[in-house]
């Protein structure tokens, strides 16, 4: 698959905290950049912040500082927690920097001289905490239908960008696109709204009201509305306007992740602008749905965020890594509690996973002197069962990954390492051992080990740490390119197992 493959986040609002809604969609995008990585695909993945708008100014301002000082602190809060979510990124963009702020002023200038701008007056109801304008219809009691918080009326002058031009044309290639929205109840939610007329999208904000934004290069005593600016980090971290040859790589394959509340936003704004401005569209947007707590969605102010390092000091960053990608059906909102967690931690990883490992190491230290024996040349009809079902199980895991069926791959993954386990029951290695029967026995583990190796192998995307500590006990030298580890037989007789403490301590 000689095709790359390029995955974004959306980037996060840098006066956030980051919390289990921004942890879930980084670490699924990470998961899948890995499996992409795994199978030997050339892979891009971007995430980043997003810092300009009236909240940072208002904070920065607040605090007696610059917003540029004030973002530079705040940015820290999310590359801190990647890194401890154990997040290979291949770039972090952030809207201050000057290679995305040259982008979003030259598309501007563009639009503008063809007229896809213009200057107009507007009456509408304004959220300052979403910084976003509202219709009468839209307001839910009076306030804003998004956080609920009030609104106040404001009448500007402004800059346009002409949307509601391109609203059959989005009609029209979503319809023949099907794989473009994805899942199809989001696609049918973008096009119920595009059933109402649509109007054309407010772009600036008058720099004597908000200042910190990037200035329209045609008028600059307005600037960008934030998320003109922020969406274009898309086409500005895989090389627009700075290295073409790169840009038409990345761009054709790209895959935007987002959450269901920011839909429209991706699903209408942005494809208006790409068609515009004369670019392709992305590939897939796939909207992923809510971690919800009894039934309501998380959220700050409802006292129920979830902050995802206080669970990670609890149960490590791989059991956190796993419990999310195996607890919700992509597409589909998914409760989340510390007992669903803690029950897959020791269910799953300790007593399956980790168990194994120590069943493995022990046995092969007893019975065949702490190295990976030899196996027989014709081992027995469960034997080679085992090894089947193990080989099918690289191409399942991967068919099921490129459907964006995560949680289905990794029960997948987990009942052939329960196979695995029930296979050393049925066979007894220890019971070969006393009938004299050694080079069976040294077949059972082999066997047992190497499909060990290669069911671990397929879960490193989620549990990056922990798998590499397993091969490390397993005796196994990473070759040059993972994806080369994807056959049978990569346990090199003779290496040297090695005893620890519990993969998945219990807790």
């Amino acid at each position: 698959m000689n095709d790359p493959f390029y995955v974004t986040t959306p980037i996060y609002y840098v006066n956030d905290e980051p919390h289990l809604g921004h942890a879930y969609t980084t670490i699924l995008a990470d998961v899948l950049a890995r499996y992409a990585r795994l199978r030997g695909q050339p892979t891009f993945f971007l995430t980043g912040t997003d810092e300009h708008g009236q909240k940072v100014q208002d904070a920065a301002q607040a605090r007696g500082i610059s917003p540029q000082a004030h973002a530079n602190e705040m940015v820290l809060r999310f590359q801190n927690a990647w890194e401890n979510l154990h997040i290979a990124n291949d770039d972090f963009i952030r809207t201050t920097q000057s290679r995305h702020t040259r982008v979003v002023t030259t598309i501007l200038q563009d639009l503008w001289d063809k007229g896809e701008i213009y200057q107009g007056s507007y009456t509408g109801w304004y959220c300052v905490p979403d910084e976003r304008f509202w219709t009468e219809k839209d307001l839910v009691d009076g306030n804003c239908p998004d956080c609920g918080r009030p609104v106040e009326q404001l009448e500007e002058t402004n800059y346009f960008f002409r949307m509601s031009a391109y609203q059959e044309w989005l009609i029209s290639y979503i319809t023949q696109h099907p794989d473009f929205i994805r899942p199809e109840t989001r696609r049918n939610e973008v096009l119920g709204f595009l059933r109402q007329p649509l109007s054309d999208l407010c772009i600036s904000r008058p720099a004597s009201r908000l200042s910190w934004g990037i200035p329209l290069p045609f008028a600059p005593d307005y600037v960008t509305y934030v998320w003109f600016d922020a969406l274009i980090n898309y086409v500005t971290a895989a090389g627009y306007l700075s290295d073409q040859d790169r840009f038409e790589r990345l761009w054709p394959q790209v895959m935007h992740l987002i959450g269901k509340d920011i839909l429209i936003t991706h699903a209408v704004y942005w494809p208006t602008m790409l068609h515009a401005i004369g670019l392709p569209q992305p590939k897939t947007i796939f909207a992923h749905g809510w971690w919800v707590v009894e039934g309501t969605k998380m959220g700050k102010s409802l006292g129920n965020a979830v902050r995802p390092l206080d669970l990670v000091e609890i149960y490590g960053t791989d059991a956190f890594r796993y419990f999310l990608m195996r607890d919700m059906t992509l597409g589909r909102d998914a409760d989340f509690s510390e007992a669903a967690i803690s029950q897959r931690y020791h269910a799953e990883l300790a007593n399956d996973l980790g168990n194994l490992l120590h069943r493995l190491v022990n046995m092969t230290q007893r019975y065949c002197e702490g190295q990976i024996p030899a196996p027989e040349a014709l081992p027995d009809a469960t034997t080679s069962d085992l090894r089947t079902h193990t080989e099918i199980l690289i191409g399942e895991t991967f068919a099921r990954v490129e459907a964006l069926a995560l949680n289905e791959a990794l029960i997948a993954i987990m009942e052939v390492v329960g196979e695995i386990n029930k296979y050393l029951e049925h066979t007894a290695p220890w019971k070969l051992v006393k009938q004299g029967e050694t080079a069976r026995a040294a077949t059972v583990l082999y066997y047992a080990a190497e499909a060990l190796r290669l069911t671990s192998l397929l879960l490193h995307p989620v549990l990056p740490e922990k798998t590499a500590e397993l091969w490390e006990r397993l005796g196994w030298q990473l070759p040059a390119r993972l994806a080369d580890g994807l056959h049978w037989g990569g346990l090199q007789p003779g290496a040297k197992v090695n005893s620890g403490s519990p993969l998945f301590p219990r807790i």
